[in-house]
C-alpha cells in the first residue's frame, strides 16, 4: 500500500473518474466505504457517512467501545479504489451510533490530509470553503 501522490496521474485510481468512493480498512480488511462527502479544508478533514461491509461486524463492538478513546489499535485507513492510502496525519476514526440513530448513525472521519493532496481529492470542499 503506497501513500497518495498528487503529482502522479490519478486516472487509474479514479474508479471511472469518480474519486467519491473510499474504502475504509482495518489493517488489511475492507470494513466499509464512504464518499467523504463533507470536509473542513483548512484543517485537512474529510468526513462522511460510513457504509459497513460484512467484515465490519467483526470489529463493530470494539469500535463502539472505543468511542472517544484511542482507537489506533484498529489500524484504520482510507484508500482510493486502487488501494492507495490517504496520508492522514491525524488518523481515520469511525463513530458508530447506529444503535441509537439507525443506519444514519455511522460516520467516518479522516484527519490531517495535507495539501496538495486535499485540494486534488476534494476540490468541491475547497470550492465551498472559498465561497
Amino acid at each position: 500500500m503506497s501513500a497518495f501522490d498528487p503529482e502522479r496521474t490519478l486516472e487509474p485510481a479514479l474508479n471511472g473518474g469518480n474519486l467519491r468512493k473510499f474504502g475504509i480498512y482495518s489493517g488489511e480488511s475492507l470494513i466499509g466505504w464512504s464518499e467523504l462527502e463533507s470536509g473542513d479544508p483548512p484543517m485537512g478533514v474529510a468526513f462522511g457517512k460510513f457504509i459497513p461491509a460484512p467484515d465490519y461486524d467483526d470489529i463493530r463492538a470494539v469500535v463502539v467501545s472505543l468511542r472517544g478513546k484511542d482507537d489506533s489499535a484498529l489500524r484504520l485507513t482510507a484508500r482510493l479504489p486502487d488501494g492507495t492510502a490517504l496520508d492522514a496525519s491525524g488518523g481515520v476514526h469511525i463513530e458508530d451510533h447506529s444503535d441509537e440513530l439507525g443506519e444514519d448513525g455511522r460516520e467516518v472521519v479522516v484527519l490531517g490530509i495535507g495539501y496538495p493532496s486535499y485540494e486534488v481529492l476534494f476540490p468541491e470542499h475547497v470550492a465551498a470553503y472559498q465561497g
